[in-house]
């Protein structure tokens, strides 16, 4: 089954489902979903960084401070959280991923909106990153993920949504 096959559930502004439909269905005409983000540090504390394939159906070659993507139809956020993080880092037995806040994000146009729920996990296993999510990655200190967020000289291209959790974390004075 391709990526825009998978089905998802369809939820209101109030994060209520209302139905399901494909995903390349969802993003066509621009249906609420959900979504998950998790932050991935290491036994130092630096954070998962990594750049999206180009073959993504949204934000492709981008770079994302999280790992995650869309909850499938029937799924809970905590399940598809731990999913998400095992599938794209490449392990198993992580530890259940915390749950830190949700929001509504809006596309712009590109694919809708979605419901983000974001959790963070610290992760002391050697990561082998799912080569069809993943084109590059690395841990980066704070320091360094300062230094490549937009304003910054040596700036790198983010997906708008993770750089909104991102955002987000930092005002709550979590790095």
């Amino acid at each position: 089954m391709s990526a825009s096959d998978e089905v998802l559930d369809v939820v209101d502004e109030q994060d209520r489902v209302i139905g399901r439909a494909p995903r390349g269905e969802v993003y066509a005409r621009g249906l609420i979903h959900r979504c998950v983000f998790v932050r991935v540090r290491d036994a130092e504390g630096r954070v998962f960084v990594h750049r999206r394939t180009p073959t993504k159906l949204v934000f492709p070659s981008m770079y994302d401070p999280f790992v995650g993507g869309v909850v499938g139809a029937g799924e809970s956020y905590d399940d598809a959280a731990l999913r998400e993080a095992e599938e794209e880092l490449g392990v198993s037995g992580l530890p259940r991923p915390a749950f830190l806040f949700s929001f509504l994000y809006d596309s712009g146009g590109v694919a809708g909106k979605w419901w983000s729920s974001v959790y963070d996990v610290r992760c002391d296993l050697p990561v082998r990153p799912q080569p069809e999510e993943v084109a590059w990655h690395a841990f980066l200190t704070a320091e360094e993920l300062r230094e490549r967020l937009p304003g910054a000289p040596g700036a790198w291209e983010w997906v708008p949504d993770g750089l909104a959790a991102y955002e987000r974390l930092v005002a709550d004075g979590d790095r």
